[in-house]
């Protein structure tokens, strides 16, 4: 099944809709969608290896854009129903603690957050609930995101060729250990918080 889904993710790369779908896989991922754009942006990349960086700037932008959106939901999640749902369980003090902390060293972790596996997407909804300095939040994204993306891009422009023969001839085991490191994100991310 991840096969086909690879494959199908692949000819993404020879229709005219490729770039809208990376930017929109990006912004979702960002936001509030489970799958993260960098599937689709190594096929993308691999399909057309001189337009590596271009896929890696559309895949930045969708990706900053979507974490407005996340700051957004954050934001007005927890305005309108979120603190009701904390003071029900008990957490408001507990809440309050991880605000501060989260306050303090915002940019570190919504960089952190923003170029490794642990999901993005739960940091920038975190940044509207506890109301970090949106330009704070802004850079970060905009730094980690970027260096993320291009430095995939780089790779595929650099080995081209030779990375989709080696996704090809490893691609169960790439596929696992992406998995693992997406669920291991959200572990880490649950007993951080």
């Amino acid at each position: 099944m991840l096969r086909r889904l690879y494959d199908w993710v692949l000819h993404w790369a020879e229709t005219p809709y490729g770039s809208w779908a990376l930017f929109l896989l990006a912004f979702a991922e960002s936001s509030f969608f489970p799958v993260p754009p960098d599937v689709l942006l190594i096929a993308l990349a691999i399909s057309i290896p001189a337009k590596a960086f271009r896929y890696a700037l559309i895949c930045s932008l969708g990706s900053l854009l979507g974490g407005v959106a996340g700051y957004v939901i954050g934001y007005q999640f927890m305005d309108l129903v979120g603190f009701r749902i904390v003071d029900f369980y008990g957490f408001a003090e507990r809440y309050h603690a991880v605000g501060d902390l989260y306050n303090r060293y915002n940019a570190w972790a919504v960089g952190i957050a923003g170029f490794t596996p642990i999901p993005y997407k739960v940091f920038t909804i975190s940044a509207g609930a506890f109301k970090i300095n949106f330009v704070i939040f802004l850079i970060a994204s905009a730094i980690s995101r970027s260096a993320r993306f291009f430095l995939v891009g780089w790779l595929i422009y650099k080995f081209g060729p030779s990375i989709r023969l080696f996704i090809d001839r490893y691609f169960n085991i790439l596929a696992f250990v992406f998995v693992a490191l997406l669920i291991g994100g959200f572990i880490l991310i649950k007993y951080l918080l």
